[in-house]
């Protein structure tokens, strides 16, 4: 069973391929909000998978989040997240990410414990429905 407190951490090194330009969010060679989003889902997800059941993942179904400021191309970025509510099959994330600088975006994150291989096949079903 999950409990409230896990916490994760992930760094990583802002490049030209998460900027804001090369993510087509914006024209600026910046830490983009779409790479920060999934530095932020990442952090979460990895935090929780060693305490998941053999066949679960989880899967991101919310993401409410601020970008307060800019970091550049070079610039170490540093994400935080805490597992502030485990309801079930529902879990809830506060987030931080900062910069050598400081705090440059925070968020609340929602993801669910799925079981992949069931999950993965109902939503491959979609392509049979589409034809």
């Amino acid at each position: 069973m999950i409990e409230a407190g896990i916490k994760g951490k992930e760094e990583m090194t802002v490049s030209e391929q998460n900027s804001a330009l090369a993510m087509e969010s914006g024209t600026l060679m910046v830490f983009a909000t779409p790479s920060m989003a999934a530095l932020m889902e990442k952090t979460a997800w990895k935090s929780v998978a060693p305490y998941l059941e053999d066949g679960q993942c989880t899967v991101g179904t919310k993401l409410e989040l601020t970008h307060s400021a800019s970091t550049p191309i070079g610039m170490k970025v540093i994400c935080e997240s805490e597992l502030i509510k485990a309801e079930g099959r529902k879990l809830v994330f506060k987030i931080t990410v900062s910069d050598e600088c400081g705090v440059i975006g925070e968020s609340m994150h929602e993801r669910f414990i799925v079981e992949s291989g069931k999950f993965q096949k109902k939503t491959d079903s979609k392509l049979e429905k589409s034809l």
